[in-house]
């Protein structure tokens, strides 16, 4: 359960200096709007609504927010439209890794579909190694700004089209190359899970992993088929399990059997409630399904899923959970091991992350509250005493 004490209540510096991690990040959706103007115009593309880099930013956030369909799938048109070719590409991975590190993202998997970027020419293959190569110079240049962070790829399929399995493919032979798993999206309704069964039953075989974008808008089937139809390792999103959850009045609880099984399976849950608020999964940040799942204690993590288009970014998304659920620094670090345990690389590079990156710098940081505390209550200490 949230603790009810304030003791380690975070300040928004100390959520921005928690060691976070993060699981659910599109690269497309994440472009600063300078570099999506910068872009258009060495590529000569001249479909953005706006030239100046903030009045673009507030579009994209706009349009997310504007409820039509139509109009959130054009900011992404605009985003991929400028990532046709391999500088652009190396360009936003690497500063997608340095805003994550400044963030205070410890680790991250951000995924993307390699085959929207083909437009200008480019394989899948040098789309795979341009990200790769933006990811490593980001690691390095965040190094060089005393920030640490490993970032993971993720290849993302369209499921409304056919090239699953040929994605699948692609993120097996890049595996030990930066790639960290396999993932499909897109629009649920129409498309679900279970077409493209011939790239997840290669992925077993091969023994890679993969999550699926399922339960975001169309509900409990899409979640049942990317589980027991799939074999999901995570479901990106899955906020709509809250469907197979009643809550009694009086306060009890009764969970259905997909719940109860997602829940006994600890199968990870990518939440992101501020996208989530976007697409009508919650009205509010205190009626997300999170602090329910929270308190029932399913693998929850939290997440961003499209930094410009909600406007957010990791801190963010945990300050609007700290005010409307009175999260502590005791939570933060639950979520964040949480979301280390679910990761895709090998057990004994998450435990040391756990073990010698995120629960040390949350002691720390609870530290900070003990010596205030102590400040406090004795008194101002001069330099006479």
């Amino acid at each position: 359960m949230t603790s009810q004490t304030t003791a380690n209540t975070p300040t928004p510096d100390q959520i921005r200096r928690a060691p976070k991690v993060l699981l659910h990040d599109h690269l497309d959706g994440g472009l600063r709007p300078g570099t999506v103007v910068d872009l258009a115009r060495a590529a000569g593309y001249s479909g953005l609504p706006q030239s100046d880099p903030d009045k673009l930013g507030l579009w994209f956030r706009e349009a997310a927010d504007s409820g039509s369909l139509e109009r959130y799938l054009e900011t992404f048109s605009h985003t991929v439209g400028v990532m046709q070719t391999r500088d652009a590409l190396v360009r936003v991975a690497a500063e997608c890794a340095e805003d994550l590190a400044a963030d205070g993202v410890v680790y991250a998997e951000v995924r993307y579909a390699p085959e929207q970027h083909l437009e200008g020419g480019l394989t899948l293959e040098e789309v795979v190694e341009a990200v790769n190569e933006g990811f490593r110079q980001g690691e390095r240049r965040a190094r060089e700004d005393g920030n640490r962070i490993r970032v993971g790829a993720l290849l993302t399929a369209m499921r409304h089209a056919a090239r699953s399995l040929e994605i699948a493919e692609l993120a097996n032979r890049y595996r030990d190359l930066g790639v960290v798993g396999f993932d499909i999206a897109g629009a649920e309704a129409g498309h679900p899970p279970t077409r493209h069964l011939d790239a997840f039953e290669y992925l077993k075989r091969e023994n890679n992993h993969f999550t699926i974008h399922a339960g975001e808008a169309f509900g409990l089937p899409s979640i049942w088929q990317a589980i027991q139809w799939c074999g999901a390792d995570r479901l990106g999103h899955g906020v709509r399990i809250i469907d197979d959850i009643q809550v009694h009045d009086d306060g009890s609880v009764e969970l259905g059997r997909l719940a109860s099984y997602v829940r006994d399976k600890r199968i990870p849950l990518e939440l992101c409630p501020s996208s989530n608020l976007q697409t009508g999964a919650a009205a509010s940040y205190a009626e997300h399904p999170i602090g329910l799942l929270r308190r029932l204690h399913f693998r929850v993590t939290v997440n961003t899923d499209n930094r410009l288009m909600s406007h957010t970014d990791m801190s963010r998304e945990f300050e609007h959970l700290v005010e409307a659920f009175g999260y502590t620094l005791d939570d933060m670090q639950w979520f964040s091991v949480n979301a280390m345990k679910s990761a895709f690389i090998p057990f004994d590079e998450r435990l040391a992350m756990i073990n010698d990156v995120i629960k040390p710098g949350y002691a720390e940081l609870k530290s900070e509250w003990l010596f205030r505390q102590t400040a406090a209550t004795s008194g101002s200490v001069t330099e006479e005493d």
